[in-house]
């Protein structure tokens, strides 16, 4: 799109994977696979479609990891990977990434997170930026009930007026608006960044720039918007990819499963809700899975009942298990007729008889 033609972005994951470890999963947490591909992918994509050109990704956390994937994959987008020495917070990891920019001073540059998955206009946030000549533009969302989330009011032109904390009363909620985690910067506003020191966007940049009379301001979109800290949220995110709920170029092909082409999965199994299963999975007869994100080489044996629930790789779930909103760990091995439910989390390796846990009465 000619709005954003030969803009740079950053795309700041030093902190993607650590809120998500508690998954268990095998795969190097910076390259967890989201509907088939590294999250991070969905988003490189999503900005190379809109026309940047140049991406740099700022982490502080296994950064070979990610050079390994970037060198072995041609994404189409020119990828420069700037480590942080320590966790610098999100904006001391914007200023930590300011020489490597190539942009002029008053140029546009997009910044977004590496833990939400949105499916916002991003031409349409950069032309608002150039139309408002303003120094930040926030892309906001609202949300049914903002008390987790600081609030982000704007004036009836979209100036934004003040970043609040976590509303602690229902006195407090002014606003259902709330900082979306993708930005807009003149390059300036991001060269007056402290350098070397940790740095918070939201506590000391943005008042900041506020304080000192600098246009920033917001613009609501309704489009997708997801936050994916949490296991259940990742599983949410990746069923909403594979069903096309949630847009991204790097899923060609959506519908109600994804299932990796080395998969065994008997004829009589049942797959929806945007299911994913990865390589190397066998499942059996009679098997149920909705809204299920499957590791690679795990088992599920017949008859087995699965919801909205992470199965790590390698795991085993024996016959007739129903799970719903669990995580399983990797390597874990539900022996036949377990019944687990209500966000239970499976540790890695960990073993369960045959029926130790139900919530059902006993079969007759």
């Amino acid at each position: 799109m000619a709005g954003c033609l030969a803009m740079e972005a950053v795309l700041l994951v030093g902190g993607q994977g650590t809120r998500l470890r508690p998954l268990t999963i095998h795969t190097p947490k910076p390259m967890l696979p989201v509907a088939g591909v590294p999250f991070t992918v969905h988003q490189i994509t999503r900005a190379r479609d809109a026309g940047v050109t140049r991406i740099i990704l700022g982490t502080s956390y296994k950064a070979e990891v990610f050079r390994e994937y970037i060198d072995a994959n041609d994404l189409g987008i020119e990828v420069v990977i700037a480590t942080e020495d320590v966790p610098l917070g999100t904006g001391g990891a914007i200023g930590h990434v300011a020489s490597m920019l190539h942009s002029g001073p008053d140029d546009p540059v997009l910044i977004f997170n590496g833990d939400v998955l949105s499916g916002v206009d991003i031409a349409g946030l950069v032309n608002a930026h150039r139309s408002a000549d303003a120094d930040v533009t926030l892309y906001l969302t609202r949300v049914n009930d903002p008390r987790a989330f600081g609030l982000v009011p704007t004036d009836p032109h979209g100036r934004v007026t003040a970043f609040l904390e976590k509303p602690q009363s229902e006195a407090e909620i002014v606003t259902d608006q709330i900082n979306a985690g993708c930005y807009v910067f003149r390059k300036s506003v991001i060269d007056s960044i402290p350098h070397g020191r940790p740095v918070s966007v939201e506590r000391e940049t943005f008042p900041g720039l506020l304080d000192g009379g600098a246009k920033v301001i917001g613009v609501v979109d309704p489009g997708y918007w997801l936050d994916l800290g949490t296991p259940l949220s990742f599983v949410r995110g990746s069923c909403d990819l594979v069903t096309g709920t949630a847009p991204s170029p790097a899923v060609p092909v959506t519908g109600h499963h994804l299932i990796d082409p080395t998969a065994t999965v008997d004829a009589s199994a049942l797959l929806t809700g945007g299911t994913a299963v990865g390589a190397g999975v066998t499942i059996a007869a009679g098997v149920r899975l909705d809204e299920v994100v499957v590791f690679d080489h795990a088992v599920i044996g017949a008859g087995a009942h699965i919801t909205n629930s992470i199965i790590g790789s390698g795991a085993v779930i024996g016959a007739d298990c129903i799970i719903d909103g669990a995580v399983i760990g990797d390597r874990a091995d539900i022996g036949r007729g377990n019944e687990l439910r209500a966000g239970v989390r499976v540790f890695p390796g960990a073993q369960l008889g045959e029926s130790w846990v139900r919530f059902s009465s006993d079969r007759s």
